[in-house]
């Protein structure tokens, strides 16, 4: 199983509820990328975005592309491909530094709300990258680019949820303490969509302990047998 795929590919469909969609653009590469279409009264809103043949028809069955939004600073991906095709903005949030000159489209800086989405903008308190949260709270909607994940090297044991193998030492527990979300959406892996709160909770308060046993399923997934 390759870390990431290439090629054109069609994707896999994912994170289908009444305020957008997700999507796998290689559902069999083991970081499971996944992105997301925000659909608001704005338009829609894609995350982390990776293209894949046939997208385009998904998105146009939820709206009008309004922008383009990165969460991570590694997590260009396809985000100016997508941005120049459907004529809009990439935004970055204001204080995220070394990433809007790798970004060949037009770059829009923003904080607090994500326009007039209902979608508010948080820094992730990480020491290893910059990375940001979204959050709609009448919604209920949380998304995360890295911190937390579903896919299969960020989780051990029976956990719903992972913390990110290189923060589990060092949990970003105060930048999620007040969010109760109804889902959780994320840039690696399928949300989760049942008692994500919970979830959500259980991730971090349990990250430290359950550290020895993902590093050792990580030993298994990724080193020579």
């Amino acid at each position: 199983m390759p870390m990431k795929g290439s090629g054109r590919t069609g994707y896999e469909e994912i994170d289908r509820f009444e305020g957008g969609v997700g999507w796998l653009a290689y559902p069999d590469e083991r970081m499971e990328r996944a992105s997301h279409a925000l659909t608001t009264d704005e338009g829609v809103w894609l995350v982390d975005p990776v293209d894949a043949e046939g997208l385009d028809d998904l998105l146009a069955e939820e709206g009008e592309v309004a922008g383009v939004v990165l969460l991570l600073d590694r997590h260009e991906r396809d985000a100016a491909e997508l941005a120049t095709r459907h004529d809009v903005s990439v935004h970055i949030p204001s204080w995220m530094a070394g990433v809007a000159d790798d970004i060949d489209a037009p770059v829009e800086r923003f904080s607090g709300e994500l326009g007039e989405t209902g979608y508010r903008l948080r820094m992730v308190a990480t020491p290893l990258w910059q990375e940001a949260l979204l959050y709609h709270e009448d919604e209920g909607t949380l998304v995360v680019a890295e911190a937390v994940g579903t896919s299969e090297y960020m989780r051990t044991g029976d956990e719903r949820l992972g913390v990110h193998p290189m923060l589990r030492l060092l949990p970003p527990r105060r930048s999620f303490r007040d969010l109760s979300p109804d889902r959780v959406l994320l840039g690696h892996g399928a949300g989760v969509h049942d008692h994500a709160s919970a979830a959500l909770s259980a991730a971090l308060s349990g990250s430290r302990r359950r550290a020895p046993a993902l590093y050792a399923k990580a030993a298994r997934l990724f080193l020579p047998g």
